[in-house]
């Protein structure tokens, strides 16, 4: 990941600064302080390049459109999230204040604008094996038989939501009651974890519109059940660059333990590689959930240098993927413990999205720009 000068950025630009300050204020170009001059900030090279491009002359909207379905400018429009300013802020309040006391069932509340208190209670029997697989097979099962949501109450659908949680909870910890994240402190048998996991479980509740959550979205434009957005959901959740990215700090951590970590990130750098779990393309900054679920809990030595060695190379700061790895290693949790966490957590803010793409109307359906072979013209009429 590339950084550049304002100059640099205003040159390829072509515009005033007053424009490039827009641009970064509205969320088109990331922006963060120079290492080496804190009063001057530099700017993510790629945004700039990409906006650079745009105003070499009007193009096609199908163009457009198609980059924005990549980091571009926001496709969809939602009341329930945001990032801005560095902080992330979830129906108007910082993820990061909602973290310090806030539980998942407080989240859900939140999130769905529900009337009251929720409660992932166990409404239905638990198999014999606790975890992801039961969590995808009891959803899988609900999906096929929960009733679409269209012309049903928003007081109905909650209590669909309700049980859709339930079921995911239910599944991954293996116990029908009780807060979720103590649920999953007695599954994993480590009770000190259980502040960490909360404040892990309210920070990954929702992300704005992410792969999953668009996911979840567009499958309930259809008018599918609840349990199918969410069904939907972990199916994207499940891949090596989205729920389980933290899984990629393994080798780093093998080849930091072998060769000490200076020479691990080194090793990385010079192979121009970017560092595992470090950086964040929607924080300019950082990742402000990091830091705060990384205030709970004893950082291990290595991980701790690592964050420190790390960024003073890479200039990059950890994420939530490295405070996750982190968090397994200081409670030695089960190694897909942050996939777990991951999608239970975001089943809620799923279910919030799905709600309100419910309450659009709305059907997502993108049109596709052919690059295919040729198709014939048309014939002429006789």
């Amino acid at each position: 990941m590339s950084w550049i000068s304002a100059d640099q950025a205003l040159s390829l630009l072509g515009t005033k600064p007053q424009t490039l300050y827009a641009n970064v204020s509205r969320g088109r170009i990331a922006a963060r302080s120079d290492p080496d001059d804190p009063r001057r900030s530099l700017y993510r090279q790629d945004d700039v390049e990409r906006l650079a491009a745009r105003q070499k002359g009007r193009r096609p909207a199908t163009t457009v459109a198609a980059e924005s379905i990549a980091w571009g400018e926001p496709v969809l429009e939602t009341a329930i999230s945001t990032v801005a300013n560095g902080h992330f802020y979830i129906r108007g309040k910082d993820v990061a204040a909602l973290a310090k006391t806030a539980t998942l069932e407080d989240m859900a509340a939140f999130l769905w604008n529900a009337p009251g208190p929720v409660d992932f209670a166990a409404v239905t029997s638990i198999g014999s094996s606790a975890g992801l697989i039961a969590a995808y097979r009891q959803i899988a099962e609900l999906a096929a038989t929960q009733m679409p949501p269209i012309g049903r109450a928003r007081s109905v659908l909650i209590k669909d939501a309700t049980l859709v949680v339930s079921l995911v909870a239910s599944a991954i910890t293996g116990a029908r009651s009780g807060p979720v994240h103590e649920r999953l402190a007695t599954q994993w048998q480590r009770p000190d974890a259980a502040n960490s996991l909360r404040c892990a479980l309210v920070l990954l509740s929702e992300h704005e519109l992410n792969a999953s959550t668009f996911a979840a979205r567009v499958t309930a434009s259809t008018g599918a059940p609840l349990a199918a957005a969410v069904l939907s959901g972990l199916a994207a959740l499940s891949g090596p660059l989205h729920g389980t990215a933290s899984l990629s700090m393994g080798a780093l951590i093998r080849d930091a333990k072998r060769h000490g970590v200076e020479a691990a990130v080194s090793s990385l750098l010079r192979q121009g590689r970017p560092l595992p779990c470090f950086g964040h393309r929607l924080y300019p900054d950082h990742d402000i959930r990091a830091p705060a679920l990384l205030a709970t809990f004893e950082v291990p030595k290595l991980f701790a240098e690592l964050a420190k060695v790390g960024e003073a190379m890479s200039g990059e700061k950890p994420n939530i993927d490295f405070a996750l790895s982190a968090l397994v290693a200081a409670y030695d949790l089960p190694e897909d413990a942050p996939l777990q966490i991951f999608a239970l957590a975001r089943s809620v803010g799923w279910l919030a999205h799905a709600l309100e793409q419910i309450e659009t109307g709305a059907l997502i359906r993108p049109r596709a720009r052919y690059v295919g072979v040729p198709t014939p013209p048309p014939s002429l009429p006789l």
